[in-house]
């Protein structure tokens, strides 16, 4: 991954951007899309921008980004999110990175634009919140961040299925709730009286389904922005993704899903899942789904194959982990198996842990910059993330990465570490 990053030593700047440039030429793949939506709220937004530069005016080094946001008890933090987190995730890239390393560079800043983005919206005091899918592609790297219950999946071009994203329901994620409980939140049934529970697992005060949101200031910072974050590589055939809210969801799987539209352009298809789940539940629910295909270039779109017939095992974990290698496997990357690779895979809620990141991609990042939003520090007025931490005994006082005191109060208040603004009561699912 960091193959270029060490030539930076002998070969010249000129020659790797040419090298660089002309790899991205050919291996490019061609992105198509649609979207479709049924409203029961008015709640879900989507954010679809393809041909985003990474270096401004070279009309080459373009990524594509695809957001879900699924909104609720109002639609406030659903469209703030849909119009600042992609700029807090850039902000929080170090510049002057090749592809690779800003490939590599993602998963960090998207775990500070999405923390960004819950403290600056929870600033406003409204009392909204939002799920969010998010993904960026580029050529074949592709890289999703989630919160909530809002799904990506992926069907590679050899017919194999795979999660990209983590659902984040109390109802169905155990060590989200020990979390919560841990950090001083309450988790259970709604109460009816006389000993009755009905519905969801909810987090108490509050009563939200999710462990995971951006907003819901009022429901308490234990229900944390803190992103899912998977990042692969497709083989050169290509796939489709399918990124949906708990609308679909909730009516189909995965495989039912991508059976009902197979063959269809993505345009088609999005609106056949969106058709194929309001059939089987009804309109319960805003119910939005959108469809990428990232096709092979100079190449005609064709219908993915038929899935291979396996058994459930086949859709735990099919990643071929991608080892530690020399500089000269690196060379010989060609020789190894066009296959899906994972890259790169945390779900942690622990900001010391998702901020860290390892040589060299540590040095990237500025120190004396606050990791979540930005801003310049001083060297005396950083608090390092690792603070308060049983191993922050082990690390050096200059160890970042570096928290500005806002940041840092945010931080302790999303680890029950101290007592966050009124938590009123909400009815928000």
């Amino acid at each position: 991954m960091m193959a270029a990053a060490r030539e930076h030593q002998t070969v010249p700047l000129s020659v790797l951007l040419k090298r660089e440039l002309a790899n991205e030429r050919v291996e490019k793949p061609e992105i198509l899309y649609g979207q479709a939506s049924q409203s029961k709220k008015g709640e879900d937004f989507t954010l679809l921008k393809t041909e985003c530069q990474r270096i401004v005016g070279d009309g080459i080094t373009t990524y594509s980004v695809f957001g879900l946001f699924d909104g609720h008890n109002g639609s406030a933090a659903a469209i703030y999110t849909k119009e600042n987190l992609l700029n807090n995730i850039i902000a929080a890239m170090p510049p002057d990175l090749n592809r690779d390393e800003w490939v590599a560079a993602l998963p960090r800043a998207l775990v500070a634009g999405f923390v960004k983005t819950d403290k600056d919206f929870q600033e406003r005091a409204r009392t909204s919140g939002t799920t969010v899918t998010f993904a960026i592609i580029e050529g074949l790297f592709i890289t999703v961040a989630s919160v909530g219950d809002s799904r990506c999946i992926l069907e590679s071009a050899e017919g194999d299925i795979y999660y990209l994203s983590a659902d984040h329901r109390l109802e169905c994620n155990e060590e989200e709730r020990e979390r919560i409980t841990a950090s001083g939140g309450e988790v259970g049934r709604l109460n009816t009286g006389g000993g009755a529970e009905i519905g969801p697992l909810r987090c108490w005060p509050g009563g939200l389904c999710l462990s995971r949101s951006i907003g819901d200031v009022d429901v308490g910072e234990y229900i944390v922005p803190v992103p899912y974050v998977k990042q692969i590589k497709l083989s050169t055939a290509g796939g489709r993704l399918v990124i949906s809210s708990d609308g679909v969801w909730d009516a189909l799987s995965a495989e039912a899903a991508l059976d009902c539209c197979r063959g269809m352009a993505a345009e088609t298809a999005a609106a056949q899942i969106v058709k194929e789940a309001v059939q089987v539940k009804g309109l319960r629910d805003d119910t939005t789904c959108i469809v990428i295909d990232i096709v092979p270039p100079e190449k005609p779109a064709a219908p993915l194959p038929q899935p291979k017939k396996l058994g459930r095992g086949v859709f735990k974990s099919m990643f071929r982990r991608k080892s530690s290698e020399s500089s000269s496997q690196i060379d010989k990357e060609y020789l190894e198996p066009d296959v899906v690779e994972e890259l790169y895979e945390e779900g942690s809620a622990m900001l010391s842990e998702r901020l860290d990141t390892k040589y060299p991609l540590c040095n990237m990042f500025k120190l004396f910059m606050c990791a979540v939003c930005q801003v310049e520090i001083k060297p005396d007025e950083g608090i390092s993330v690792h603070a308060g931490s049983s191993d922050f005994g082990k690390l050096r006082p200059w160890d970042g990465p570096f928290l500005c005191l806002s940041c840092q109060e945010k931080k302790e208040a999303m680890e029950g570490k101290r007592p966050s603004g009124d938590r009123h009561s909400s009815d928000s699912d």
